[in-house]
């Protein structure tokens, strides 16, 4: 009987040191390439990072303000009229039961100037508003220079600026006791405060005493945002009373509102945007596997010479297919593990920029990198059957 012939074998070993010399020996095609993989994996690293941190954020945000704040206005729309509330709301409103902490916020329509000198029609946007003592409490608002409002002097023409208001206005230190001008009118600057998460109105408004504003400035003394602290377990009970209490005669002219739900609403958009996101990274995967298999094709037709020797030589097809699918998989691998770097470092200088919490999940780095060996194996899959169906003989006679 004919000796039985010994069929051919490749170790892994062989295989892996195969398919990295035939990407070193292309060398910026196959960097270009990896760059296609790259930039799909650092796009989808990166959203996921920035969404994660982001809504990391404002859950902090969410978690430190409080969801019990409520702030009531007066409803706007059409066949409402005019509508108003009364000065004693804010009174009324705080003997409600679980109501902990009341304040409210008088609209002045005066704006605020470094000097009287300055033009009328140069604002900057910037408002006065009316308030009393209790705002930095219900608000959760913090001084950040000299002091607030009290009832010292909320009757004279002092006033805080906001955090905005404060920089536009130039004034960094309260040396020398500054002043703006409120109405024609000096007001001596007595405090600066930090930024109100959960009312920026208020960081671009000098803030007067409602007393002041009511005799120096001639506003009316009804509110026009009363802000609520309930009972986190109360809130529905308060809510259903507000409108009643603040203003009994027309009960349906009055609004009240979460400023928290803004943010929830915030972190909600963040989601919907993190998907359409995802959904453009991973087009431009895709398109970075396109990419690998367009490459991929034009080596097989370039070294037709080399199958057909190795064919020759005893390598089988399989054999030929193994060396290209683990060519396109090194390629998908060193752009995924590029793309991820990538990704976790955008991620990481835009959260600091931000001064976010740095958030990167684990399914981002390895769903990532799985992603970019699948795209990648996917992409080689053609290319290397190709590579494997060349006969010996053809492969030869193209050289």
């Amino acid at each position: 009987m004919p000796e039985r012939l010994t069929p051919s074998r490749l170790s892994a070993r062989n295989i892996l040191h195969t398919a990295v010399v035939g990407v070193n020996t292309r060398r910026n095609r196959s960097i270009m390439s990896a760059i296609g993989i790259a930039i799909g994996i650092a796009a989808i690293v990166g959203v996921l990072g920035l969404s994660n941190s982001s809504r990391s954020n404002l859950i902090n945000q969410i978690d430190a303000l409080g969801t019990n704040l409520i702030q009531v206005q007066p409803q706007t729309g059409i066949g409402v009229g005019t509508a108003q509330l009364p000065a004693t709301a804010a009174g009324t409103i705080a003997r409600i039961p679980n109501v902990q902490a009341v304040s409210q916020e008088v609209a002045t329509g005066v704006n605020v100037y470094r000097s009287r000198y300055v033009p009328s029609d140069f604002t900057a946007g910037l408002s006065v508003t009316a308030v009393d003592p209790n705002i930095l409490t219900t608000l959760h608002g913090a001084v950040s220079q000299g002091h607030f409002l009290n009832a010292a002097n909320i009757t004279y023409p002092v006033a805080v600026l906001g955090a905005t208001a404060a920089h536009a206005l130039g004034i960094v230190s309260l040396d020398g006791a500054p002043t703006v001008s409120i109405g024609g009118q000096n007001f001596t600057v007595v405090g600066i405060l930090d930024p109100f998460p959960l009312s920026p109105a208020l960081d671009s408004s000098a803030m007067v005493g409602i007393p002041a504003a009511v005799s120096i400035l001639g506003v009316s003394n009804s509110p026009t945002t009363i802000d609520v602290r309930a009972n986190p377990d109360d809130i529905a009970a308060v809510l259903g009373a507000l409108a009643a209490t603040a203003n009994p005669e027309n009960p349906d002219q009055i609004a009240a509102t979460s400023p928290t739900a803004q943010l929830q609403a915030k972190a909600a958009a963040t989601s919907t945007l993190t998907e359409l996101l995802l959904g453009l990274g991973a087009v431009a995967l895709l398109v970075g596997g396109v990419g690998i298999a367009n490459i991929m094709v034009i080596t097989v037709l370039e070294r037709r010479s080399e199958i057909g020797l190795r064919r020759a030589l005893g390598a089988t097809r399989r054999h030929i297919m193994v060396q290209f699918i683990t060519e396109s998989l090194i390629l998908a691998a060193i752009g995924g593990i590029a793309g991820v770097l990538l990704g976790v470092i955008a991620t990481v200088v835009f959260a600091e920029l931000q001064n976010w919490g740095v958030i990167i999940p684990a399914i981002a780095v390895w769903g990532g990198l799985l992603a970019a060996l699948v795209i990648g194996g996917i992409a080689g899959l053609y290319p290397a059957l190709r590579a494997a169906r060349l006969s010996p003989t053809e492969a030869l006679r193209s050289t």
